[in-house]
């Protein structure tokens, strides 16, 4: 199997580029953007297309500039799955609640409606289906738009909104939507759960407005008491959570305080 340099060989011959005038386009990019690194030496591209040499993240992206490629799929021939960050950032998961800033993490492999006979109103095993799906938005997954949502992670120690959100959960965020709804809810189930930024990090609850007070309610069932900032220098609405993907295994959860 050709290596990776051998495919951007190809790709410069296709293009009637010789090494000269690669090297002299990478020079005028690693300019434009104040970094010599971004230059591509003509003994450099030799070694990168003949001995397989990998090329710096910066020469890549001059390569790519010049041949018209998408970065994503040169790393992804340079075995870097950049469209499997979010899935791997999922597998690490942390303490704290926080946001996820991927750019792939709003879509993944799912099926094409009219060709897997999927339905998303109908329960169905989803492995099975993996291998000869497309894409679409990853939200659609949980009964929510097909359009741009933040995504946050709610922390491994934050039993804060249990059990209605469990620790480990992705959470779809609407940032569209930072109004504190004031009613409009029958049950806790209803009832319109934020995603908040304070100095220290994040944090994700039920919340009421007094005055110039923003009190992020727990859940009742998390037995943690109430925190109160002063609003909005203390603590920023991200948004409104508006979807949720999360493990239902049991978690041992703390001894109460």
């Amino acid at each position: 199997m050709d290596h990776p340099g051998e495919r951007l060989r190809r790709v410069r011959e296709r293009l009637k580029l010789t090494y000269r005038q690669v090297a002299e386009a990478s020079r005028r990019i690693a300019e434009r953007r104040g970094n010599r690194e971004f230059g591509v030496g003509i003994s450099r591209l030799a070694d990168i297309e003949n001995q397989g040499k990998v090329p710096t993240i910066f020469r890549l992206y001059s390569l790519c500039a010049i041949y018209k490629l998408d970065l994503d799929e040169v790393l992804g021939w340079y075995g870097v799955p950049t469209e499997q960050v979010a899935s791997d950032a999922l597998h690490t998961g942390l303490a704290v609640t926080h946001t996820l800033d991927f750019s792939h993490a709003s879509t993944v492999s799912v099926p094409h409606l009219t060709e897997a006979g999927f339905d998303p109103k109908s329960t169905v095993y989803v492995s099975e289906l993996i291998r000869r799906w497309g894409k679409m938005p990853f939200t659609y997954l949980n009964g929510v738009e097909a359009r741009e949502f933040r995504y946050g992670w709610i922390g491994l120690e934050d039993w804060s909104m249990y059990p209605v959100l469990h620790p480990g959960s992705v959470v779809a965020i609407d940032d569209n939507r930072r109004k504190i709804a004031r009613d409009g809810w029958t049950t806790e189930y209803d009832r319109p759960i934020y995603f908040l930024e304070q100095r220290d990090g994040f944090r994700c609850g039920w919340c009421t407005v007094e005055g110039t007070r923003l009190i992020v309610e727990p859940h009742p069932g998390s037995h943690q008491a109430a925190a109160v900032f002063e609003w909005p220098r203390e603590i920023d609405v991200v948004g409104q959570v508006v979807g949720v993907a999360m493990m239902l295994r049991r978690r041992k959860r703390p001894a109460r305080p």
